[in-house]
């Protein structure tokens, strides 16, 4: 460990209970309630503190990684990080903020996913702080009575107060049965690790109060909901998503996670700071806070070494307008007379993965953001000529290079 990190740590052992409660909820959404957390925390003994993951895809982005950081924010005050990895669980799917049911997936699947899952995670937890479990310990081995007398503790009319349901009940899509069990799985993992504190983004406050409740009728201390934002995407308005394609992978190259996040709006750069680095945004210019936002989150998921060298290549591309030597994506065409409009759309999609609708980048190409060997193009149905080597530059931070 690093010296640095070494008096981090040791002050943060010494810090009083009002001070880690001042400290814990900046960024916080909600805490139910910060009463109840005050008085945990006064309690002079490590807490519980709970986060259930469902690995239904084998990585994981950097919205996900808003709930880790929290976690690891109670770890490094000396509170017990519980990561409960929801074996069971993903092959149900949770249905929050769901407008139809998800795939249900295999044992074999949710377990290859867990390995890399966790392997990205431990990027942020301290492994050795950690206590990992898998809900179908006890999940698996239940009998179907004891699963009825499970589910008798909670009446439908309390599982078709929540939003998601009742949105899609109203619309005529199908809430399947074993939707309706998601909560009450979720709270009883809550039971089982007997957490003082669950942690969950602001999606989660339904399965999080139905684990309080279950937690009152065992006669065990209710745990505090503390739930995180949901962190914008790329665009700047929908919650970060693989399906949207409007996210930064932990596992990505350091080029491109780099050159995704030099894309964020500069509107959104605190928000970034606050929810993934924990601190304020500097007060330098916002060219300048969103290369180093980069710089550090690249550094954290790979090295500083690999980070600096992201660094070097945006400047050569996009500071010192090298762009013609730069390591750029390369987009092959698919031959034939072929208009800007669409290929700038394709080459957001298949070298950067971010979704961009047409009438979007007519936009940018009506507004000269387009450029084609150093020219810009301003008519959505141009057909340039499109030649092997030939530098497309789509917007201040992203280029490609024509194959």
């Amino acid at each position: 460990m690093r010296n640095a990190e070494l008096e981090k740590l040791v002050l943060h052992m010494h810090v009083s209970p009002e001070d880690q409660l001042k400290q814990l909820k900046r960024g916080a959404a909600q805490i139910i309630n910060e009463e109840e957390l005050l008085a945990k925390l006064r309690l002079g003994r490590p807490l519980n503190v709970k986060l259930g993951v469902d690995p239904t895809a084998p990585d994981i982005h950097l919205g996900f990684t808003v709930a880790l950081q929290k976690l690891r924010q109670f770890q490094d005050f000396g509170h017990r990080a519980v990561l409960i990895i929801g074996d069971f669980t993903a092959m149900i799917g949770d249905p929050s903020g769901r407008s139809a049911t998800r795939p249900q997936l295999s044992h074999d699947q949710v377990m290859a996913n867990a390995k890399t899952f966790q392997e990205q995670a431990f990027k942020i937890l301290d492994r050795e702080k950690t206590r990992t479990v898998f809900n179908g310990e006890w999940l698996e081995v239940m009998t179907f009575e004891e699963v009825i007398k499970l589910t008798s503790r909670v009446t439908m009319q309390q599982m078709l107060q929540r939003e998601d349901f009742k949105t899609r009940i109203d619309k005529g899509a199908a809430v399947r049965l074993h939707e309706i069990l998601y909560p009450i799985i979720q709270g009883w993992d809550s039971v089982q690790v007997k957490a003082d504190v669950e942690i969950g983004g602001t999606d989660q406050l339904f399965n999080i109060l139905v684990g309080r409740e279950l937690q009152r009728e065992e006669s065990q201390p209710q745990q505090v909901v503390f739930l995180m934002p949901l962190l914008e995407g790329l665009d700047g308005e929908k919650k970060m998503s693989k399906s949207l394609g409007n996210y930064v992978g932990v596992s990505e190259p350091p080029h491109e996670m780099f050159g995704k996040l030099m894309s964020i709006s500069d509107k959104l750069m605190a928000r970034y700071y606050l929810l993934l680095l924990g601190e304020e945004m500097p007060a330098i210019h916002p060219m300048d806070a969103k290369k180093q936002l980069a710089f550090r989150i690249v550094e954290r998921y790979h090295s500083g070494d690999t980070a600096q060298e992201a660094l070097d290549d945006f400047n050569t591309r996009f500071s010192k307008r090298d762009i013609e030597h730069a390591d750029l994506p390369m987009l092959t065409l698919n031959g034939g007379e072929l208009d800007i409009l669409s290929v700038a759309v394709a080459a957001y999609a298949n070298a950067f993965q971010v979704t961009r609708s047409r009438s979007e980048v007519r936009r940018l190409i009506e507004q000269g953001s387009i450029q084609l060997r150093g020219e810009k193009i301003t008519d959505p149905k141009a057909t340039p000529e499109f030649h092997a080597g030939d530098v497309l530059r789509l917007d201040k931070t992203r280029a490609v290079r024509i194959a």
